[in-house]
């Protein structure tokens, strides 16, 4: 499984027209092949960054089968416009041993 990592900075004063809009494109990207999950992190301390974190079953499912589609330009057309500057994206995946609990809640 691949994570991709998205920063997004918004432009000014448009926080609420865009979190509008990708509600309407979390839609269309949860439709792509190879798509597990995502979410969308607002900054607390900076307004306007948002951390969109999606997994996919491969990293060619991402950049392939979605960034190549229609469905990649129909999520830029809803998204793209309070953009900016082009998100920075990442593909990460979990590094063996990577992963902690905090023991106190893990209590059953």
């Amino acid at each position: 499984m691949i994570l991709e990592a998205a920063a997004i900075v918004i432009k000014a004063g448009q926080r609420e027209a865009f979190e509008a809009a990708y509600a309407q494109a979390s839609r269309v990207i949860a439709s792509a092949q190879g798509y597990v999950s995502h979410e969308l992190q607002r900054s607390v301390d900076n307004p306007g960054r948002y951390l969109l974190l999606v997994q996919w079953r491969t990293r060619d499912d991402h950049m392939i089968g979605f960034r190549e589609s229609p469905l990649f330009t129909q999520w830029r057309a809803l998204v793209g416009p309070y953009f900016d500057a082009a998100p920075n994206v990442d593909h990460l995946e979990r590094v063996p041993g990577g992963a902690g609990l905090n023991p106190a809640n893990a209590r059953g």
